[in-house]
């Protein structure tokens, strides 16, 4: 027997031979863990075993990727302990002791995982650091084998720019390889998101992610690189699409850049595209969605609070330039200085403004006009990334993602105006979702949203203009028209029975029918509270019925039985 604790690459092992020197594994790791291991939570103790003659075998080569491999059923068993301040011993089994509550997870599995609509697992925001190393190494195993044994089908990984380029043309992939090596150990799938913008509040965030120094640097010598408002505030979350195609950053395009980024990931990581690296997720605004940054992306979640109108972005140098050109290209110059008057203050009720109101400005001549500008800018941004992911990945058997926000605060109402200020041109009497997933299908692209667990007869008691539902209805409707691939979120971290019992209900509504369209969710994100013990049930039970029960046999017992083995 032989025990496989952690995947640690030495200069013979085949998978040492794909990559060169800086790009392998890093066996020195931040054994810090968080508190899946703490008194209160459920703490996760496996090990890995197989015989020697039956140990599964595989080949990469960097230009064809897997060679050979042998697959095989394994009977996995997770078991977890509850209540416990006794750590696991060295060998990673855990003894039960002083009538700890405990339970089992018996698992069978083989590397197809599920017939009926997969689940992904948003990794951490941190999980990679700003040296280009997994934290919480130990914890991260751990994590991976209970999903692998809850039936997930892989994780989501953000890969961000700002730790990723540091130095114009430079790319360190290191803590990013490893994750993906983690991943393919436990048979789990990665998506991959390359995301081009910036995370957290600022530098006193735990989670602040900026865009790279050197963007930032440029940004300040020229700040119309960055959105501005009415007010003349300044959102430094994504680069303005007004100089998308400006040599802005040290002789490129922000485009030019974002398919050098992904170029070099593409030939970094080609020994797993379509085998553990199943999805790309293409980064095309703040928060990886293709959007303007209206609203800072932190507030998103508690719009409902403020109920925030949104800021048209459109009084940078480079934006203004473009409204200009079209304006005068109609004839009416004055169309061109700058945005709508009379949107008033963020916070307004909409029926308190000149453009929002029900029979406001945004139906004149003059907001269809702007609106269908900001929009067209927006929809071109979106086109121009799609055209380089689906040449860059060009014969890869991935898919290609895109995503667009889920804001329903206003949606009961006329105008719209928080998608408005988004740049979706969507009101009670024209359709802004229908141009963008057509545009999405041109090019092969799945469509990614959020709000799938919210319903209307929550969100109404804080915001009677709010309609999650109702959002998803036209975004799905206008999805199963195009017969595009779809994926959902989830908006905040829910865990309870209502959120899961909605997100299956919304997945049916999608997917059912005469042509069955392929459906995914995306469980954002991996946290300590996913493995308490009461969350966990719930959650596996929800991977069980996604899959429609095919693939996934659980049987919970309290049987004090603490150990995890996998029997070949």
């Amino acid at each position: 027997m032989i025990l496989l604790n952690r995947l640690i690459l030495s200069p013979n092992c085949p998978l040492s031979q794909c990559f060169p020197i800086h790009h392998r594994l890093n066996p020195n790791r931040n054994s810090s863990s968080m508190a899946i291991a703490s008194p209160s939570t459920p703490t996760f103790s496996a090990s890995f075993r197989c015989n020697r003659a039956q140990s599964t075998r595989f080949f990469l080569r960097s230009s064809a990727g897997i060679r050979s491999h042998r697959t095989r059923r394994c009977r996995l068993t997770i078991s977890s302990r509850l209540n416990s301040s006794k750590p696991s011993d060295a060998g990673g089994s855990v003894s039960p002791d002083n009538g700890d509550l405990q339970y089992e997870l018996q698992h069978e599995f083989s590397p197809q995982r599920s017939k009926g609509s997969p689940v992904f697992v948003t990794l951490p925001v941190d999980v990679v650091n700003y040296s280009g190393n997994v934290r919480r190494w130990k914890t991260m195993i751990q994590s991976f084998r209970a999903l692998a044994a809850a039936g997930v089908e892989g994780v989501v990984m953000e890969i961000w720019w700002g730790l990723v380029e540091r130095e114009p043309g430079f790319y360190n992939w290191r803590g990013y390889i490893d994750i993906v090596a983690l991943a393919r150990r436990w048979g789990l799938k990665v998506q991959a998101v390359m995301a081009f913008h910036q995370c957290g509040t600022g530098a006193g965030d735990p989670y602040w992610i900026p865009l790279p120094q050197w963007v930032l640097e440029e940004m300040k010598s020229d700040p119309d690189l960055a959105f501005s408002d009415r007010l003349g505030r300044r959102s430094t979350e994504y680069l303005s699409l007004g100089c998308d195609i400006l040599p802005v950053l040290h002789g490129r395009s922000p485009i030019q850049t974002y398919a050098d980024f992904m170029r070099n990931f593409r030939d970094t990581f080609r020994p797993f595209l379509g085998l553990t690296i199943t999805v790309i997720q293409v980064g095309m605004g703040p928060a990886g969605e293709l959007r303007y940054p209206s609203c800072p992306s932190h507030k998103l979640t508690y719009t409902w609070q403020s109920h925030e109108l949104g800021e048209f972005q459109c009084y940078d140098k480079y934006m203004l330039a473009s409204l200009n050109a079209c304006a005068r290209e109609i004839g009416m110059h004055e169309w061109g200085n700058g945005g709508p008057i009379g949107t008033e203050n963020l916070t307004h009720n909409p029926e308190h403004t000149e453009f929002f109101k029900s029979n406001g400005s945004w139906n004149t001549p003059y907001g269809k006009f702007f609106l269908e500008w900001y929009s067209r800018m927006l929809l071109l941004h979106g086109e121009n990334i799609c055209k380089e992911a689906e040449s860059i990945f060009r014969g890869i058997e991935v898919n290609k993602l895109a995503k667009v926000a889920g804001i329903h605060w206003h949606y009961g109402t006329q105008s719209h105006p928080s998608e408005l200020t988004a740049g979706y041109y969507n009101t009670w009497i024209r359709d802004g979702y229908l141009p963008i997933i057509r545009m999405f299908c041109r090019y092969g692209f799945t469509l990614c949203s959020t709000c799938f667990e919210m319903q209307d007869a929550d969100e109404k008691q804080k915001n009677p203009f709010s309609s999650p539902e109702g959002f998803l209805r036209q975004l799905l409707l206008n999805a199963r028209i195009c017969g595009i691939p779809l994926t959902g979120e989830n908006s905040g971290a829910s865990l309870d029975d209502k959120s899961f019992r909605q997100v299956l209900r919304i997945s049916k509504f999608y997917s059912d029918g005469l042509e069955k369209l392929p459906f995914s969710f995306n469980f954002v994100r991996m946290e300590k509270n996913l493995f308490q013990y009461d969350n966990w049930v719930r959650f596996t039970r929800f991977v069980r019925q996604m899959s429609n029960g095919n693939n996934f046999r659980a049987k919970l017992d309290f049987s004090m039985k603490v150990a995890a083995a996998c029997a070949c």
